[in-house]
């Protein structure tokens, strides 16, 4: 198996990220995104790249208030599970959202090992004081209903862990 390298995401690299969420969607791990959707979030993307200049995964940090974002969209395609692509992409965008000033990261994943391995614990139920809460609440993100854990998105969440790690 050849190098890969980690780097901030391109225009080009958004059909191919979407190429990469779509097995995924298929089989309901990933919620599926709008080609627009994804080129407004070029730039909360790391791409992970084989020596060729493949896309080999994809992982992104959105923010969602003062201190907290989220990893979503983490991709790694099959030929390179465990070869450190997820980690090295995981590790990119912590040292994103430190540089953004954030103190926690929030994912929602059925990989609750691998989160484990970085840090990571399932969450509690106060997470955030009611303050922020009736400020988040007001989002129409997906990612940030999903962190407050309201009904609406439950059907479309039911087995993944809510989980987060402090910076």
């Amino acid at each position: 198996m050849s190098t890969f390298t980690v780097r901030p995401a391109r225009t080009r690299d958004v059909r191919g990220i979407q190429e990469m969420l779509e097995p995924f969607v298929q089989r309901r791990i990933l919620l599926g995104k709008d080609l627009v959707v994804l080129y407004e979030a070029t730039q909360q993307f790391l791409v992970a790249e084989d020596s060729e200049g493949n896309l080999v995964g994809c992982g992104a940090l959105h923010v969602m208030w003062e201190d907290l974002g989220e990893i979503r969209t983490l991709i790694v395609v099959d030929e390179w599970l465990h070869h450190g692509v997820g980690r090295g992409i995981v590790e990119g965008l912590e040292t994103n959202a430190r540089t953004l000033g954030l103190s926690r990261l929030f994912c929602l994943t059925f990989e609750v090992d691998f989160f484990s391995r970085r840090g990571f614990s399932p969450i509690g139920e106060q997470v955030v004081d009611p303050d922020v809460y009736s400020q988040l609440v007001r989002s129409p993100d997906e990612g940030v209903a999903e962190f407050l854990d309201l009904a609406h998105v439950k059907p479309n969440t039911l087995g993944n862990t809510r989980m987060i790690k402090s910076l």
